[in-house]
């Protein structure tokens, strides 16, 4: 298991990103949290499997049809142990 802070940039906010970040993240078991950051990018903290967390890069970077991520960075941070969900804050 794995835990990744994230930075997105882009047209990110305003455009269902935290709700698409929200399906992908409960339909592959991740846990972690998404927000809206004051610069107009989005934080994310997701945490699961390696294979899973791909799957959950590659769906969000396909966005909704709204959505364009422009950047985006990676960083492993450490594991949040008996985290049992993915929330939206804000």
């Amino acid at each position: 298991m794995k835990r990744y802070l994230m930075i997105f940039e882009g047209r990110v906010q305003g455009v269902g990103f935290r709700y698409t970040t929200y399906d992908l993240a409960r339909s592959l078991s991740l846990t972690g949290h998404v927000r809206n950051l004051m610069n107009g990018n989005v934080e994310v903290e997701i945490q699961g499997s390696e294979e899973s967390f791909n799957l959950f890069l590659k769906g969000v970077l396909k966005g909704n049809g709204f959505i364009r991520v422009t950047d985006y960075s990676t960083k492993e941070i450490p594991v949040v142990e008996d985290e049992k969900s993915y929330k939206i804050i804000g």
